[in-house]
């Protein structure tokens, strides 16, 4: 066997080989070995067109083999670094990206990366990576992260050196909780309160951005001041007794004392003998008093018979008194409302009772709509609630104005759950029909609420102010040069869409056209809602009227479907659709934990007497739109917001609702009777079908002086939920307090067309659906995109797009179109893969055809 070698197309003379032999101790075989050595000088004197190699051949009797060709190379390392690593400023919990290109050199260099100097062991720390094309990837940046870092290259030739690069983790400053209200700064008239937070949870740190807003808020508070009491002027002598005496009294009560202040020194009453000394008081003989004694024993002998039938009168009264208080089933402080059917006065807050009248009522006093077309009815003029049941106090209370908290027992209904709003009707008499009637005359008619665009290829959005109803068309949707007018419009009166057993109404019904137009892009409609989102609790459907005026159900939220799609968050739900018509969401709770969002209010005005006080308690469904519109009714009665309103979580647990009015200020308010409490049925809640619900509560002041009304309004469900609502106002327009109640900020363009109206640009959106539309072999695509803004649900919707990313988009578009960046987005495409650049600074000039490619290859 002969071995020899050829380099560059030579053979290389024998001399200059070095053979061994061995033997192959497992085998017995002879095993032959054969070196060269090339030397640097001969690599550098080789000018081929390719680098030096050399290759052994070796042949005997049997045949000839060759072996692969080895290149020999000089190898080296350059001194300068391709890329030096960038410093960075992240914040806590960030993603940290350090780039890092090592010198060119021959073998190619490895990578080391050193932290203050000392080596990084990603083995230890599963959240730094530095496998990635020698960058040094931090998951999750934390405090400790922060520091000086070099990358170090090197091969057999040198070890090179990066430039430092500083990474600042920092930690962007949050509020504290508020601190609880100071006490008043005054201990009598107007003050104010204060409270106050940090921003400490957490604080700022390397250079984090402080927190916004104000660290301090003040409110005023009024704080009763004490009053002494006074003596009235004495009163007339009393008749002369028996006992030869007479008497007078007077009364601490000019003033009376009032928030703590002293009672009035000295006596009450005073005696003294009415004879001048005349009449002896000790026992005597009859034969020793004066015959004027004997003329009077007959009046005497008159005034006790008298005496004693006022006494036999009384006991009767208190005796039938007793007797019907043990035959009622609610005691003497509870009232059914049957009772109070068809009495005008107490429907209408505006219009007060005569309480010199002796009448008969019957009747409700909530009112769940007072522009309801049955009113108008000759045989209905009201729908009587027959389970609303009215706490008072006794009639002492009620003159001191002195109310205590009711004790509530509530009612369960009969019947399956949930209940439906059953209705039964009362006829009034002619007569006391008339003033109501007037009444409803002078309440303003409400305009439609309705609002239009012309829309062109370029696209747009079309929102209704205040209401959180909106339209996306997507650039595309409508063919090149056409244009459209589209309208969009929420039925203001009684729902088209009754409830069906027991499902609910959860938002608006929303029409969208015109019902002809078809578009090549889904577009977004965004519809507000009322329920507490829970797949445990509610089966939420999207239903669609048809041109019959029936409604047809389009598909439940949590179904698969390839027509359209529903995206469910807290307050509103976006839908994907690709035809325009009327559209509403409806609920079908599945247990009794089934939450209604709630939004209650308060609103105050002075009526035609210039001592009464009337408060409106409202109930509505919490959507943008049933508020705007109790708004708008209490604008033109001149009524004012009196507390900013609150949430109340109404369950499905068929209990009802009770709303009172507490801690009325004694000896300067009273409540009028019959309005202390007010219990409304489950059904008449639950049911209300976006229609607002209120009670009406009739409040009266002893004297004009009183100018401040301090109270609380408790809302609550038995069993449920409760909120407060604290009323401190002033009577005096001049001393008001204006609550401005701030709405969902809506454009004040309703229209907005073109590339103005969309918050990703055009051209970043085009690369972006170039980049994820491509399926990925990393799983990088659409799908992700869809994933990483929690879109986790019925995928296959999108997969029957053309342009899936697209799609997803719009929908981003409209989800967060109150945003004010594209952080979520950015944090999206951040967590795929994309970290260098923030989205919200990428400018079309910035974002060129090279980061694209260099993007696209990576997977990005």
């Amino acid at each position: 066997m002969q071995i020899f070698f050829k380099c560059n197309g030579e053979w290389v003379h024998q001399n200059e080989h070095v053979s061994e032999e061995s033997l192959d101790e497992s085998s017995g075989l002879k095993v032959r070995e054969v070196f060269i050595n090339v030397t640097r000088q001969q690599v550098e004197d080789f000018h081929g067109p390719e680098d030096y190699w050399c290759q052994c051949v070796a042949w005997s009797h049997l045949g000839t083999s060759k072996s692969r060709k080895a290149s020999v190379r000089i190898a080296y390392l350059r001194k300068n670094f391709e890329q030096d690593p960038q410093g960075r400023e992240v914040p806590i919990e960030g993603m940290i990206v350090l780039h890092c290109r090592p010198p060119e050199g021959v073998p190619a260099a490895e990578v080391e990366w050193l932290k203050n100097e000392e080596p990084i062991d990603s083995e230890q720390d599963e959240n730094i990576d530095t496998r990635a094309d020698h960058n040094l990837i931090i998951r999750q940046a934390r405090l400790s992260d922060s520091g000086n870092y070099t990358c170090m290259a090197a091969n057999i030739v040198a070890k090179r050196r990066s430039l430092s690069a500083t990474v600042v983790v920092y930690v962007n400053g949050g509020w504290s909780s508020w601190t609880e209200w100071s006490a008043c700064n005054v201990r009598c008239g107007r003050g104010w309160q204060k409270r106050s937070r940090t921003c400490t949870n957490p604080a700022p740190l390397n250079g984090g951005a402080f927190c916004e807003g104000m660290s301090v808020q003040k409110i005023t508070c009024t704080s009763l001041c004490p009053v002494d009491g006074s003596w009235e002027v004495w009163s007339e002598w009393s008749v002369c007794s028996p006992e030869c005496e007479h008497l007078r009294i007077r009364e601490c009560t000019a003033p009376p004392p009032r928030n703590g202040g002293k009672f009035c020194e000295g006596l009450s009453q005073e005696s003294e003998n009415c004879t001048d000394g005349l009449c002896i008081l000790d026992k005597k003989p009859l034969h020793e008093i004066k015959p004027q004694s004997i003329e009077n024993a007959s009046d005497i002998a008159l005034y006790s018979g008298l005496g004693a039938a006022v006494v036999a009168v009384a006991v009767l009264v208190i005796g039938v008194t007793l007797y019907r208080r043990s035959q009622s089933d609610y005691g003497v402080d509870v009232i059914d409302s049957s009772a109070l059917t068809g009495n005008p006065l107490l429907l209408n807050s505006s219009m007060q009772p005569d309480l010199t009248v002796s009448r008969t009522y019957s009747g409700p006093i909530c009112l769940q709509d007072p522009l309801d077309k049955e009113l108008m009815t000759e045989s209905s003029l009201f729908n009587p609630l027959s389970d609303i049941k009215v706490k008072v106090q006794s009639s002492f209370m009620v003159s001191l104005g002195v109310s205590e908290r009711a004790e509530y027992h509530g009612k369960n209904h009969s019947g399956t759950f949930p209940h439906g709003n059953n209705r039964s009707f009362s006829t009034m008499h002619p007569r006391n029909k008339t003033p109501y009637i007037q009444n409803l005359s002078s309440l303003p008619t409400r305009t439609e609420l309705r609002t239009t665009g012309v829309f062109g290829h370029l696209g747009g959005r079309l929102v209704m102010p205040n209401t959180g109803v909106s339209l996306l068309i997507p650039h595309g949707a409508i063919p090149e040069e056409n244009s459209w007018e589209i309208y969009m419009s929420i039925n203001q009166g009684e729902p088209s869409l009754q409830s069906d057993g027991s499902e609910v109404l959860l938002s608006p019904e929303v029409t969208c056209g015109p019902p002809d137009m078809t578009v090549t892009t889904p577009f977004a409609l965004t519809i507000p809602h009322c329920a507490d989102v829970s797949s445990e609790h509610w089966n939420i459907h999207l239903k669609k009227r048809t041109q019959q005026g029936k409604w047809e159900e389009v598909m439940s939220v949590e179904d698969e479907s390839t027509s359209c799609y529903c995206l469910l968050d807290p307050f509103a739900c976006h839908v994907l659709l690709d035809s325009f018509g009327t559209y509403a969401l409806t609920g079908e709770p599945i247990t009794d934990c089934a939450v209604k969002q709630l939004k209650v209010a308060v609103f105050g005005c002075m009526s035609c007497n210039s001592l009464d006080y009337n408060l409106r308690v409202y109930c509505v469904d919490n959507t943008p739109w049933a508020f705007q519109e109790v708004v708008s009714d209490e604008r033109h009665q001149g009524g004012q917001l009196l507390e900013e309103p609150k949430l109340l979580h109404f369950k499905g647990n068929t209990f009802s609702l009770q709303i009172s009015v507490l801690d009325i200020p004694p000896f300067l308010w009273r409540i009028k009777p019959f309005t202390a409490c007010q219990e409304v049925p489950f059904s008449r809640v639950w049911c209300s079908n976006q229609q607002p619900l209120h009670c009406a509560f009739s409040l009266e002041r002893y004297t004009p002086t009183t100018t401040q009304l301090s109270c609380k309004i408790c809302i609550r469900q038995l069993k449920g939920h409760e909120q407060i609502l604290q009323v401190q106002t002033s009577i005096l327009e001049s001393e008001r307090e204006t609550i401005t109640f701030f709405a969902q900020e809506d454009s004040t363009f309703p229209a907005q067309t073109g590339p103005k109206a969309f918050k990703i640009p055009y051209s970043i959106r085009q690369r972006i659906c170039a980049t994820f539309d491509t399926p990925n072999a990393k799983g990088k695509d659409w799908q992700m995109l869809a994933q990483k803004n929690s879109i986790n649900r019925n995928l296959s919707y999108f997969a029957t797009q053309s342009s899936p990313s697209a799609v997803i988009l719009n929908l981003w578009e409209a989800r967060h179109q109150h945003d004010g960046d594209l952080d979520s987005l950015a944090c999206a495409l951040e967590e795929i893969g994309r970290t260098h650049t923030k989205l919200s600074n990428i400018t079309e000039s910035q974002l060129d055809e090279a980061d694209f490619n260099y993007s696209r290859q990576n997977g990005l």
